[in-house]
């Protein structure tokens, strides 16, 4: 049994070295998959009917096991951040059917695991150091779980369903209660063709009155929630939609002109922040740049005319870069930014493929865009 010394964050703080945390951490870095294969294996080994709980493919749920470690080491002498992520942790694992007594099981696994793949230079004291922040982690997850005055889902019903393009769909639904979330954030969604397998999506509209939810959805050649989404689901079918997160939000703060670069479906939360821009008549000059290989790829071009249209003060910039005939912006939308006068005053925020965010980050900061002025999510499909 893992026991729990001090049961918040102030007592992680007094029982664990985060020196200690960090610096073992380093023993298991670029060994993900191997740890992360270990660590379900031992799990569902000793404690079979775990395995229910978690969806038929774990390819994914294994990157995120580990990513989600690594996010509490480095928030570990960040009380505030630390908080925040053990509860959002906490209300997510409850959607998969996690209670509190689930929790000891996988510390079981997780000291296992650590013990193992650290090998000769696991010592007593990372022992110790890494039994406490797991004991004092787990209650806080639990805690935040129970506490939550949200349910663990909401039941959703599909109201439209637009096929944009062969992969690509546009589906509104319409939760059973209302779901609170901002412009930019994302939820995941679970189908009934695959049970306990969730995947995050980011809603394409500003929070409404009739609280429907947007999102824009591309099958990917190995996306099982992706492909159910865009080819097999129909008006009226059920989906199930987690807690909102994600923190690619407007600053309440902030009056500077917004940029917003998007590639592909990663357009779907930027509409939202453009769509919450314009309903608060916020009047701060927005530039949007759009990324896609083809003309034909512009799924929702559309859409977004009118909205400039109608919005004095937004400006709609389409990219293409595999499409030789488009009359237009032609190349990769991080690669045109320099085309454009001076970003350095703007709030920027990015979505898209991890690649392109991470070039367009890039860029960005080459033109004088301060880091705290550059804002996106890392969303795990």
């Amino acid at each position: 049994m893992i026991e729990v010394i001090e049961p918040t964050v102030g007592g992680l703080m007094k029982s664990v070295n985060p020196r200690i945390i960090k610096e073992s951490f380093a023993l298991f870095e670029g060994r993900e998959e191997d740890i992360s294969g270990y660590f379900y294996g031992r799990l569902f080994a000793e404690n079979p009917h775990l395995r229910a709980l978690f969806p038929p493919a774990m390819n994914g749920q294994r990157d995120r096991f580990f990513h989600a470690i690594r996010e509490i080491v480095w928030s570990i002498d960040s009380p505030g951040t630390l908080s925040t992520l053990l509860s959002r942790l906490g209300r997510d694992h409850h959607k998969f059917g996690v209670t509190r007594e689930h929790y000891d099981a996988m510390g079981r696994a997780l000291l296992a695991t650590l013990r193992k793949f650290g090998g000769d230079a696991w010592t007593a004291e990372m022992e110790c150091s890494w039994r406490h922040a797991y004991a004092t982690a787990a209650h806080m997850m639990a805690e935040a779980a129970e506490e939550s005055p949200l349910p663990p889902w909401w039941t959703a019903e599909v109201v439209e369903h637009e096929l944009r393009r062969p992969d690509i769909a546009a589906l509104t639904v319409r939760p059973g209660s209302p779901l609170p979330y901002r412009a930019g954030q994302y939820v995941t969604v679970q189908t009934a063709r695959w049970p306990w397998t969730w995947r995050p999506y980011s809603v394409a509209n500003a929070p409404r009155p009739d609280g429907l939810l947007r999102f824009h959805v591309r099958a990917l050649p190995a996306g099982w929630v992706g492909g159910a989404l865009v080819r097999h689901t129909r008006i009226g079918d059920t989906l199930l939609l987690g807690h909102a997160a994600g923190t690619m939000t407007l600053d309440p703060d902030s009056d500077r002109p917004i940029l917003c670069v998007a590639g592909g479906t990663g357009l779907a939360p930027l509409k939202a922040l453009v769509e919450e821009a314009v309903e608060k008549d916020l009047r701060r000059d927005i530039h949007l740049l759009l990324g896609a290989r083809t003309e034909a790829d512009l799924y929702d071009l559309p859409d977004l005319r009118a909205l400039e249209e109608r919005t004095p003060w937004l400006r709609v910039v389409p990219v293409v870069s595999e499409d030789p005939s488009y009359d237009g912006l032609h190349g990769l939308v991080p690669d045109v930014l320099d085309r454009f006068p001076d970003w350095s005053r703007h709030d920027a925020y990015v979505a898209g493929p991890p690649e392109m965010i991470q070039r367009t980050v890039t860029v960005l900061d080459e033109l004088g865009v301060p880091a705290d002025h550059i804002h996106h999510d890392r969303i795990d499909r």
